[in-house]
């Protein structure tokens, strides 16, 4: 299948199935014939800690059974690896397999760097949520990775502190608003949180938790709607929260953030699944009293949360072995051994919903002791996750949303002013890049 523009738009077309059929015959030149006749070496990009100790698992047990051998590469992870990926793809020198998170699945497939495997992962489907699924097949009947770990949305606070400032904890963000006010008039030295203009990843899990799809297609031509009204409204209302003083406006992951968490001048945070581990090492003296919470919810009658992070592992367009790459990555990700090494070795949070309560997770992290269903709670939440919509150029909203809300954010000044120009900066290169963007 010649690479076209036209090809692109399809391949990376999110929640909208376009070409699904004839993708699939334009997977791997690869046939596996090395697979049947004998051994098989593979190599493996990512970047989570302790990877060679779950690779090995593989290559002792199933691996060798099947003779074929996987090799784990640490990588640097973020845009450092998707350019690293591409720059290999457009030389034919791609590894088999690449751990990729789900916001960049769309530029690799839109550069034709991962294969349709489908056919090759066997029905491992249902071990994941339709949410998370989709993130991986870009709303097409193309399969182009395997949920790793997930990242959904939850609400973190100071058990002892919200006791003794007589709060409660907010179901809706409305009552989220309130308590950030209750808190700043009983202590004006306090911070019920911050809003961080440095992730914009936090930002766009709650954009999806209140319903906002920023890249979609019509027809044939991208739609962006990074400045939709969803969006918009978690724009005013945090905007408002930062200009009238209600909440910190400082970013998040500097010693001041972490002298803040340490010493209870802010004393909740909006994260995911993966906090206590952030906890641990920002706010050491606290341990124990924290605890975990839904995400604040639009309206009352809600049950949804957003993402923020999360990754995938998915096998290249360059890779000879495909149907052997993809059993690796169909095993890495819901075999219950390896499952609970990567929670042990790397620490991630699994997107296979039934590793969600075993092995790793069935008592709560050390740092939430005092929560006892931790991970029960997490799990009915990860249930929860809205789908994601992505686009081929993640990174570029990504950098526009650091600029232009950090502006704001410093300023206290107009948020929705601050997301237009999100929207334009990424229209823009849509555009730049040869996209037919709709209006």
């Amino acid at each position: 299948m010649p690479y076209t523009k036209r090809r692109r738009l399809v391949t990376s077309a999110v929640a909208v199935a376009l070409g699904a059929t004839a993708l699939a015959a334009c997977g791997s030149s690869g046939d596996d014939s090395e697979a049947q006749s004998g051994p098989v070496s593979l190599t493996y990009w990512t970047w989570t800690p302790g990877m060679d100790k779950v690779v090995d698992l593989w290559n002792k047990g199933p691996g060798k059974k099947e003779q074929i051998t996987v090799t784990a590469k640490k990588q640097a992870s973020g845009d450092t690896l998707v350019t690293k990926i591409l720059t290999a793809h457009k030389a034919g020198k791609a590894p088999d397999l690449v751990q990729a998170e789900y916001q960049a699945l769309p530029t690799l497939v839109s550069n034709d760097a991962l294969a349709d495997i489908s056919d090759e992962v066997g029905d491992v489907k249902g071990k994941f949520a339709d949410g998370v699924w989709q993130q991986t097949t870009l709303g097409t009947d193309a399969v182009y990775a395997v949920p790793q770990d997930i990242g959904p949305l939850m609400f973190y606070y100071r058990q002892d502190l919200f006791e003794k400032y007589g709060l409660d904890v907010p179901e809706t963000w409305d009552e989220f608003a309130e308590t950030a006010r209750k808190l700043k008039k009983a202590a004006p030295d306090k911070d019920l949180t911050t809003f961080s203009a440095n992730d914009s990843g936090l930002f766009a899990g709650l954009a999806q938790q209140a319903g906002g799809k920023w890249w979609t297609t019509s027809g044939q031509k991208w739609k962006v709607g990074i400045d939709d009204e969803a969006t918009r409204k978690v724009a005013e209302f945090w905007g408002g929260l930062v200009k009238e003083g209600a909440v910190d406006n400082q970013p998040m992951y500097t010693p001041a953030w972490n002298k803040a968490l340490n010493t209870g001048k802010q004393i909740a945070w909006i994260s995911a699944v993966w906090a206590p581990g952030t906890l641990t090492t920002a706010a050491p003296d606290t341990r124990g009293k924290w605890a975990m919470a839904p995400l604040p919810q639009w309206s009352a009658n809600e049950n949804r949360t957003g993402s923020w992070g999360g990754s995938s592992t998915a096998v290249t367009t360059d890779s000879e072995h495909k149907d052997a790459a993809a059993k690796f990555a169909a095993w890495l990700n819901t075999d219950a051994d390896a499952l609970n090494a990567l929670a042990k070795e790397g620490g991630i949070y699994p997107a296979s919903t039934s590793a969600q309560l075993s092995g790793a997770f069935t008592s709560p992290p050390e740092y939430f002791s005092n929560q006892p269903d931790f991970y029960t709670k997490a799990a009915e939440i990860a249930e929860t996750t809205v789908p994601a919509a992505w686009g081929p150029n993640v990174n570029v909203a990504y950098t526009s949303f650091k600029d232009a809300f950090g502006a704001a954010a410093k300023n206290k000044s107009d948020f929705t002013a601050a997301l237009e120009t999100m929207q334009d900066d990424t229209v823009a290169d849509l555009k730049k890049q040869g996209f037919e963007v709709a209006p």
